[in-house]
């Protein structure tokens, strides 16, 4: 029995893992689960799973859920803050764990995690694009298997099994387009944050609804891929697909291009990266061909969305300034979710701070967190 941390219990994808593992409860045990503040949920989950271990974040809601515990009079070690997360990111009895916070609380855990021999179902951008070099590196050093948990990239990685990677001539990642696909800069002036957050296939959490609405979500994805599948950025395309069936392919150099089709939902490529290299009976509803009608693919329009041009553009110079592209737009994000500046100024916030900052071609972890912290320190002065 394989036995899992899940790192963002309570958000969509953590709670989608949950749905997985209660569908094959015989193949998997949940030892250990973190959140940031939503103690209800996690008392939940304790009540379901009885995880042996519980990190939260917010010092209310870690008071509370320990005093739930101790009024229960439950075994179950709970634990606080970025500690609390390190510590069941390395737990000795672990074999894996799920990355699914959102932001680059994600990244020291998850090296740790990496150090510690643990293999990574990956659902967090962040840590591949403000620390990629970092982490391949380590999982490299410490034969760690990193199995992403992205729609996209999960279908990029079931695309290439049983092929030779010297053969793939380009990564194909598909895009939906948004809420706003087929906009010009003009329309976008005005758009509201509910209007950003609506999103016209996939159910998500604020920051990656954003991010999906500036085509930012693509960016980072590009980035991921080039790390995940050592891929130069050049023969790493986006298309828009607004039916999202195909959820990404590979071309091959015959000129073979494979796809990966599936319902549009994420509980396909979480169980994927659980069970790998196994697949077990369906947890999403299986497609009806007769039901899909037309698929149409589009070029993205990079003009009028900025920020995947600015991804490109970030992750073709390397170094610190994908972290910088990263830390400005999840500030950005936060202060436009808060009513702080438009739209558009995301993507103008994301070129300013990728001009302000001087990039290191080589870093330590250390130097991408206080980086990250500078960067946000910087767009929350000038912008805020």
């Amino acid at each position: 029995m394989k036995k899992l941390v899940i790192l963002g219990a309570t958000g969509s994808i953590g709670t989608q893992t949950l749905d997985v593992i209660k569908r094959f409860k015989d193949k998997f045990e949940l030892v250990g689960v973190s959140a940031n503040k939503n103690s209800s949920k996690i008392i939940e989950i304790i009540d379901e799973f009885k995880p042996a271990f519980v990190a939260m974040m917010n010092k209310k809601a870690f008071e509370e859920v320990q005093l739930y515990c101790k009024e229960k009079d439950l075994k179950i070690n709970v634990l606080y803050g970025m500690d609390g997360l390190i510590e069941i990111s390395t737990l000795s009895f672990a074999d894996m764990v799920v990355t699914a916070v959102v932001g680059m609380v994600g990244l020291v855990p998850t090296i740790k995690a990496i150090k510690s021999g643990k293999s990574i179902a990956l659902a967090n951008k962040e840590t591949l694009v403000a620390g990629g070099e970092l982490v391949m590196s380590e999982a490299k050093k410490n034969n760690v298997s990193i199995l992403p948990v992205d729609s996209e990239h999960g279908a990029i990685f079931q695309c290439l099994q049983g092929n030779d990677k010297s053969s793939v001539e380009n990564i194909i990642i598909t895009a939906s387009g948004g809420p706003f696909r087929g906009k010009n800069r003009d329309e976008l002036k005005s758009v509201t944050v509910d209007q950003a957050l609506k999103h016209p296939k996939w159910n998500m959490g604020k920051k990656i609804s954003i991010d999906s609405a500036t085509l930012m979500n693509k960016g980072l994805e590009v980035i991921e891929a080039h790390w995940l599948f050592n891929m130069d950025y050049d023969n790493i395309k986006v298309v828009v697909h607004p039916q999202s069936v195909i959820h990404s392919m590979v071309e091959y150099n015959d000129g073979s291009v494979i796809a990966q089709m599936a319902s549009t939902d994420m509980r396909l490529p979480i169980q994927y990266a659980l069970t790998y290299p196994n697949r077990y009976e369906a947890v999403v509803k299986k497609m009806d061909f007769f039901d899909l009608g037309c698929l149409t693919f589009e070029k993205p329009d990079t003009s009028t969305f900025k920020p995947l041009k600015l991804a490109y553009e970030a992750g073709k110079i390397g170094g610190t300034m994908p972290a910088i592209l990263n830390a400005a737009n999840e500030e950005a994000v936060k202060l436009f979710i808060h009513k702080k500046i438009r739209f558009l100024d995301i993507g103008d916030i994301l070129e300013e701070s990728m001009n302000k900052f001087n990039v290191k071609k080589s870093y330590e972890l250390e130097e991408v967190l206080e980086l990250d912290l500078e960067v946000k320190e910087y767009v929350r002065s000038k912008f805020n």
